[in-house]
């Protein structure tokens, strides 16, 4: 099941993170880095969960590379808030590792999908 992934895991409290960092942003943002940062990080663990139940290792490596591209989007919209001033550093920060973490998850999921 792919809630019994810890890149799934780690990737949902990421979202959440970042919706709770969000809520602070100018409401002129709501309809750009808001949602668009929001859009992008829920997209990680939804791949994730998605590709686990995909029949093939292939197809779930798919999802994990779609997740992975994912997770670089919502690095360029955190920096880009954090330069805008929207996001300070004591948010920015822990964020930022959280999504280095996630990151290595993710890679050392596809390097196990890779070896089957």
């Amino acid at each position: 099941m792919y809630s019994d992934l810890l890149a799934w895991t780690k990737s949902y409290e990421l979202t959440l993170q970042i919706y709770k960092a969000t809520r602070s942003f100018p409401r002129e943002e709501t309809y750009g880095i808001v949602s668009q940062i929001r859009r992008a990080s829920a997209s990680i663990p939804v791949n994730i969960a998605e590709g686990s139940m995909r029949r093939s290792p292939k197809e779930f490596q798919q999802f994990l590379y779609i997740a992975r591209g994912s997770m670089t989007e919502v690095e360029v919209w955190l920096r880009l808030a954090h330069d805008l001033g929207y996001l300070d550093d004591d948010n920015f920060k822990p964020i930022r590792e959280h999504l280095g973490e996630v990151g290595k998850l993710i890679h050392g999921l596809l390097n196990s999908i890779k070896s089957d």
